[in-house]
């Protein structure tokens, strides 16, 4: 298989904690132009894998940009390799105005001398995102005042600044509201057009309306994985999800599922 400049591809990983399995053998690959989903219910190992590839938990198996293995490197180095993810509660310098976000983000990839030095206008790469992500209007608002959507946009745009190639994120949408959500959708779509994209949520209207491809967990292994009319007629998708596979329609699942 050819695999793209920039495309994630997980291997065999096994995540374990004091004895128990985590997360047992998961292989999924995600690649520019598409929006690849990670579901499953609560405890199924998504944000576990997340977590692996970044460096927060230590895993086995492989997880590939390129030709870069991630895994058992720390956390900084995989940033520095444009790898970057979000989490479900975003973190943002909230006393800080969204430009000032951007340029401590921004600056990741500056020397430590070059912090020091007065910059002249505004790096390219706020600009860019800003645009992106539809916070132009926002840049001297201090980030805590921020809607809970506009938060994880930020985080988002803090990614972009950094060039990150790979972006994990870590159910976006929750606590949106229905409008955020859509922006949110396109958004990804978007950005999804020259970098890696994956998203973990529980969010199933969410998933079916801007998901490419999608890879289901369950306890810690793949159940299913393909499109999402594919995923949401295997008869063990709908078992996990509705308690039985031939009760009614994988189409009714909603965040009260999970």
């Amino acid at each position: 298989m050819t695999v793209a400049e920039g495309s994630l591809v997980v291997t065999d990983l096994h995540v374990e904690f004091d004895g128990f399995v985590a997360v047992d053998g998961v292989s999924f690959d995600a690649h520019p132009g598409e929006v690849r989903f990670l579901i499953g219910p609560n405890g199924a190992g998504k944000t576990t894998c997340i977590d692996a590839i970044t460096g927060l938990s230590r895993g086995t198996g492989s997880a590939k940009v390129g030709d870069q293995e991630l895994l058992r490197k720390p956390s900084h180095k995989i940033v520095r390799l444009g790898v970057g993810r979000t989490f479900q509660t975003a973190s943002v310098f909230e006393k800080l105005t969204v430009l000032q976000n951007l340029d401590i983000a921004a600056g990741l990839h500056r020397s430590s001398l070059s912090l020091f030095r007065a910059r002249r206008g505004v790096d390219p790469a706020i600009d860019q995102a800003l645009d992106e992500t539809g916070l132009g209007k926002e840049r001297a608002t201090p980030a805590g005042i921020l809607s809970h959507g506009q938060k994880q946009w930020l985080e988002i745009a803090m990614l972009l600044v950094q060039d990150a190639k790979v972006l994990l994120l870590d159910e976006p949408v929750a606590g949106m509201s229905q409008d955020e959500r859509t922006a949110t959708g396109e958004l990804l779509g978007w950005i999804a057009m020259n970098r890696t994209v994956v998203v973990v949520e529980h969010d199933m209207d969410f998933m079916r309306r801007f998901a490419t491809r999608v890879t289901v967990l369950h306890q810690g292994h793949v159940l299913s994985e393909g499109t999402v009319s594919e995923v949401q007629a295997d008869p063990r998708v709908q078992a996990v999800y509705l308690g039985t596979a031939g009760a009614a329609p994988v189409t009714t699942m909603s965040r009260e599922n999970n």
